[in-house]
């Protein structure tokens, strides 16, 4: 079970920007994520890979905790990211639900509407570069 202040720590490392270090501490090196309903990454190396890609598709990534939720080994976070490149402004208003064991994320899965991931007709990203977010958010 995650003591709070373990979840807390992990928190503020993505609140703070530090999305890699907050990977590389509390995820599981065989955690494995779902997108919605698709299970998209296994393992910590494809979790990093996955969000650096998303890390370098954009300028800026802002993330803040709006709730979150533990009970027992299972946490539940509503989170808001920002994701900005150019003139484009996205935002993923998202649920993430953790499984969590000895201080280690080993099952999350994010639900979101995913309508929230297209760029509006105006900000346009130029030939088949829409983004596909995911996070660490993980």
């Amino acid at each position: 079970m995650p003591d709070r202040f373990v979840v807390s720590a992990f928190v503020a490392l993505v609140e703070s920007g530090k999305y890699i270090e907050a990977l590389q501490r509390f995820y599981h090196l065989d955690a494995v994520v779902w997108e919605n309903q698709q299970q998209s990454r296994t393992g910590l190396d494809a979790l990093i890979e996955n969000e650096q890609r998303v890390l370098n598709t954009f300028t800026t990534v802002t993330g803040r905790a709006v709730t979150v939720l533990v009970d027992g080994d299972q946490v539940c976070i509503n989170w808001r990211f920002d994701f900005f490149r150019d003139t484009l402004h996205l935002t993923l208003d998202e649920l993430a639900v953790q499984q969590w064991i000895d201080g280690r994320i080993v099952r999350e899965r994010f639900y979101y509407d995913p309508a929230q991931l297209r760029p509006d007709a105006g900000q346009a990203m130029g030939e088949g570069n829409e983004p596909r977010v995911s996070s660490a958010r993980a």
